[in-house]
């Protein structure tokens, strides 16, 4: 493949994967750690991760266990969590927060699908937007001495990228929508 098409082959690559990455943050009524990624904690003054100041599992099919390696952190941990978008509510026993997931109701599933189609959309976006930027870029090769049929053939193949990444952001909204529907 051309390396002036791979430079926005890998702009979309990455867009798919940061897509990906967003849908595994999405509740679908099964508890995942995932959840908790954008979560994060104060750690002697520097905002950190909480991946990386506790230990996280599932010890139930509706519950996260949050283990922090300080018991000083359980706090923060706690305002963090009440602070962010998840809805949560953490119980501790002054070593482990427990966050109990509660059984999506078929209105909030709806909701959830709907989020993630938008996503999708602002992905599927996302991507077309590349496709303009390679085609403009691509027009502008013709002042270079660059045949019309190689633009051609640049755009075509940009094209193909483009329906390949828009079936595949497509694919992943079904099978997490699937999977959100899923009581």
């Amino acid at each position: 493949m051309d390396e002036r098409v791979q430079k926005y082959e890998g702009k979309m690559e990455k867009t798919l994967k940061g897509f990906e990455t967003e849908l595994t943050t999405i509740r679908a009524g099964r508890a995942n750690p995932h959840i908790l990624d954008k979560i994060v904690v104060d750690y002697y003054g520097s905002p950190t991760p909480l991946q990386q100041v506790a230990n996280i599992t599932v010890p139930e099919a509706r519950m996260i266990q949050i283990q922090p390696w300080e018991s000083s952190l359980i706090k923060g941990i706690e305002k963090a969590i009440l602070t962010s978008d998840l809805g949560l509510n953490p119980n501790n026993d002054g070593k482990i927060i427990r966050l109990v997931l509660p059984e999506l109701t078929e209105e909030r599933r709806k909701e959830l699908v709907k989020d993630v189609k938008k996503k999708g959309e602002a992905a599927k976006v996302a991507v077309r937007n590349i496709r303009r930027d390679a085609n403009d870029a691509f027009k502008k090769l013709a002042k270079q001495d660059v045949s019309e049929d190689e633009i051609k053939d640049l755009e075509t193949a940009v094209q193909k990228l483009t329906d390949k990444y828009i079936k595949d952001i497509d694919a992943a909204v079904d099978v997490k929508s699937k999977e959100i529907l899923t009581v």
